[in-house]
């Protein structure tokens, strides 16, 4: 296979398993090397669907329901608008790191200069924190529905025990499962059947785009925007990538194994993207037709986004909806931590990647127990769970949009990624996905001042 402008790349993710980096420099390869064992439905698919469904963590549930109870049906076209762009992003993230075998922080340290990239993975570790204390913060408050106690106490309880799973067991154990686990979130696509919502209405909404100049519209967009596509998901994705192609026995980089990779990608990302909006979705309609229409559009509490399981399920509402809070919560958790993590520890060259055993990697380990202690510490303040969501959504869309310039900059790259360099049509989605990211903030600031 040719690679481009005489930079030698090489397509890691399509050369056998024994070129391991330390193996390459003759130090012994790590105890702790990642075989995953998944069912045979589930072989071709990898980071994509583990990102789509974090995607969907307990913060993200509450803030689409928020959205749904605010803004209605007239909110729905924001799903259908973002799978395109969410998936591309997403696809392109995957290439960077199947093709460097590097993710995305450290390919930028490689080709970017430093402070920009120092300033990135100081937002996002602020942002993914905050994200896992809200994420906590309401898994807290729904175990607290069911079985009554103080949630921040529940809150702190599943940030040790999510950390204690991370250093003790293999992780790709630990997520097969909770794939499987994250099903119960379909209970929200089955109350539609039972609520009869005013279904011209949602169709409009979903195909009818709704522009308003207020800026609770505007901020609730960008929340959305924020929790959609978010920075977490680009770097764990790209990392996972990189993770997975270093033990892959592809065929040799031949033209046919490039497309295979680049498929593999594509099937892999919208599956998850798909998985992730269509939740979305069924989300919000469930809460505009429950909660906005009784004319409730602000949801305080995790019990408030349980009434729009109701209809379907009567009393057992609170343990259905528990059941997929904790389930997604301990899968988007470890992605949250995990990301900032290998953000941090590629910025600045450390040992990193699961691949490892704690004791291999002791920064990269100490940096997801700290970022997931700390979010569950921030329980025991004031700070509002709904609250701390709403405003990390907004922070994760501000970060975003560098990091996604960047991203769409590397991945078109031939001397970065080789063959695996994004095709005319997917450029043109991921920098679309770029500007509309950038306009929400702007737009927001424009309502906020009166100008728009």
């Amino acid at each position: 296979m040719a690679t481009s402008g005489g930079s030698g790349v090489l397509l890691r993710c399509l050369l056998p398993a024994r070129a391991h980096p330390r193996a390459e420099r003759g130090a012994s390869i790590p105890s702790r090397v990642v075989r995953p064992s998944k069912p045979r439905l589930l072989r071709r698919f990898g980071p994509g669907l583990i990102a789509g469904a974090a995607d969907n963590d307990p913060s993200s549930i509450a803030m689409y329901a928020q959205a749904g109870a605010q803004q209605g049906f007239a909110i729905g076209w924001t799903m259908l608008a973002t799978l395109p762009l969410l998936a591309a992003i997403q696809e392109v993230s995957a290439r960077i790191g199947c093709a460097t075998g590097r993710g995305i922080a450290g390919n930028l340290r490689r080709y970017y200069p430093v402070m920009p990239l120092r300033g990135i993975v100081a937002l996002l570790f602020v942002a993914n924190t905050l994200t896992i204390a809200a994420d906590l913060g309401v898994m807290g408050q729904t175990l607290a529905m069911s079985a009554r106690g103080w949630p921040a106490l529940y809150a702190i309880g599943l940030g040790v025990f999510s950390v204690v799973l991370q250093q003790r067991l293999q992780y790709t154990r630990y997520v097969s499962f909770l794939k499987w686990l994250t099903l119960s979130l379909l209970a929200y696509v089955a109350v539609l059947a039972t609520i009869h919502p005013a279904w011209p209405e949602v169709l409009r909404g979903i195909v009818a785009p709704t522009l308003h100049r207020d800026f609770g519209f505007w901020s609730t967009m960008v929340a959305v925007m924020g929790s959609t596509i978010s920075p977490a998901l680009l770097l764990w994705q790209s990392s996972q990538e990189a993770e997975d192609a270093r033990s892959r026995r592809d065929r040799g980089p031949t033209p046919r194994a490039v497309r295979r990779a680049a498929d593999r990608i594509r099937l892999d990302t919208w599956i998850g993207a798909g998985y992730s909006n269509f939740v979305g979705l069924a989300i919000m309609i469930s809460a505009a037709a429950t909660l906005h229409a009784a004319g409730v559009t602000r949801i305080g509490t995790a019990l408030d986004v349980a009434r729009s399981l109701e209809p379907l399920a009567g009393r057992f509402a609170a343990e259905l909806f528990a059941l997929g809070i904790v389930g997604t919560g301990l899968l988007a958790v470890p992605v949250l931590a995990g990301s900032a993590a290998y953000a941090l520890g590629e910025s600045l060259t450390w040992r990193t990647g699961l691949k490892y055993r704690p004791g291999e990697a002791k920064a990269f380990y100490g940096t997801v127990a700290v970022a997931t202690i700390l979010g569950a510490l921030l329980n025991l303040s004031p700070i509002d769970p709904m609250n701390a969501l709403y405003w990390s959504a907004i922070l994760n869309d501000v970060v975003s949009v560098p990091l996604m310039a960047m991203v769409m900059s590397m991945g078109a790259a031939p001397r970065i990624v080789g063959d695996l360099a994004a095709p005319a049509v997917l450029k043109a989605a991921g920098w679309t996905a770029t500007g509309v990211m950038a306009a929400g903030p702007i737009a927001m600031l424009l309502s906020s001042m009166g100008l728009l």
